[in-house]
């Protein structure tokens, strides 16, 4: 497929080349990507139409994340979704740093070292995933495209060692085939057909439960579209798709990781396990809304 840039796609819509680029950071253009700082946009594209009703109003916790974060406010929700969310979606992948270690990068940004050896790549993708979890704010109330989770995978990877394989792409799907937990996943030819496919079938779900962000969850993994970065990228999601829905969101902590992949392993012949995992994780998070008198559908 052949892509154009921003400047070609402003002329042939007769609109100005801002709005061509904010069509693509709000993931309204499908396909589109970002390589390194310049917007790619697919051959056969269309023009989005402009919304004539006004956004559903953001849930109390999504208005405060918005707020904090645009104020930089420390103590709040939004610095312990940061730091929690960065520590433990890292470790379980393989991240060495400590949840004060990784506290103390955000706070402070810089590292502090005492006779300790850090993995650069471990401190590159924390500080990515600060980013990351920004860039769910941001885009929590619009529609999850593929332009977004790609978004995701090259603001998670940029900087990497991963960023400097050319096996590897940075914002774009697999090259080579990859499993996740002995099971095979998608070949790289098929994946976008089946990313597609999937967002389609969850697109056509007019209201969206917790069980409809899981089955979305579930899939992704199960295709495992990226070379890396899969399950980061797949809680980031998760976690947007609560706030859109006025689901309360949940973080899957490090000690909670065999049940979560038992969970994914187990979803289509036991749905509970994986529901009952993230059920547990949403009751923690609710404590945190709580102790920050942030209110919340507490049937959700």
């Amino acid at each position: 497929m052949r892509y154009y840039s921003v400047a070609e796609f402003a002329q042939k819509w007769s609109m100005s080349e801002r709005g061509v680029r904010n069509y693509c950071a709000q993931g309204k253009i499908e396909g589109a990507f970002l390589k390194g700082k310049t917007w790619m946009i697919p051959d056969g594209a269309t023009k989005p139409e402009k919304s004539t009703t006004s956004q559903r109003p953001s849930s109390s916790l999504l208005a405060r994340l918005k707020e904090e974060k645009h104020s930089r406010r420390k103590g709040g929700i939004y610095q312990k979704l940061q730091i929690d969310m960065t520590y433990n979606s890292n470790h379980m992948e393989g991240s060495q740093l400590t949840h004060e270690q990784t506290r103390y990068i955000y706070e402070t940004n810089t590292i502090g070292l005492e006779n300790t050896i850090l993995q650069v790549d471990d401190i590159v993708e924390t500080v990515n995933h600060f980013r990351c979890i920004d860039l769910m704010i941001d885009r929590a109330t619009f529609t999850l495209s593929e332009a977004f989770i790609k978004q995701l995978h090259a603001t998670l990877k940029t900087g990497t060692s991963d960023s400097r394989k050319d096996w590897i792409g940075i914002g774009a799907y697999k090259k080579l085939p990859n499993e996740v937990g002995g099971f095979e996943t998608v070949p790289p030819e098929q994946v976008t057909e089946q990313m597609q496919a999937l967002l389609a079938s969850y697109h056509s779900i007019e209201v969206k439960t917790l069980d409809d962000i899981l089955e979305f969850h579930v899939h992704f993994e199960l295709i495992h579209p990226f070379q890396d970065g899969n399950g980061r990228v797949g809680r980031l999601i998760m976690f947007k798709e609560c706030l859109r829905s006025n689901i309360t969101p949940f973080i899957i902590t490090d000690d909670m990781k065999l049940y979560y992949y038992r969970g994914l392993s187990e979803w289509k012949r036991k749905k509970g396990l994986l529901r009952d995992t993230c059920l547990a994780a949403q009751d923690t998070f609710k404590q945190y809304l709580d102790y920050f008198r942030i209110p919340y559908d507490r049937k959700s």
